[in-house]
């Protein structure tokens, strides 16, 4: 649901609504009941969850390069507890 500012027009106070969209606009202030005015307002910032958002998808190539090489300097990769449920070869 969206969230509508008014603006009373003969006391001035300021409130927020969260009301549907469908919704007719308020019309009388609940404090002084004068008229209120909707205002436009900046709305709610952008969230950007998931995948691709984060600041190390887009790091320069030679960052990605430098890291690569850290990882592989920092020896093999331990078994996690997806890898522990796999089974292994058997050796012959």
């Amino acid at each position: 649901m969206p969230t509508y500012e008014y603006e009373c027009q003969k006391c001035g106070r300021r409130l927020e609504c969260f009301q549907p969209i469908s919704a007719p606009p308020l019309r009388s202030c609940p404090r002084c009941r004068g008229r209120l005015q909707r205002l436009i307002s900046a709305g709610a910032g952008i969230l950007f969850k998931g995948s691709g958002f984060y600041a190390t998808d887009y790091r320069s190539k030679s960052y990605r390069e430098a890291e690569k090489k850290e990882r592989e300097a920092a020896g093999p990769k331990k078994e996690t507890k997806k890898d522990a449920g796999k089974a292994k070869p058997a050796s012959e």
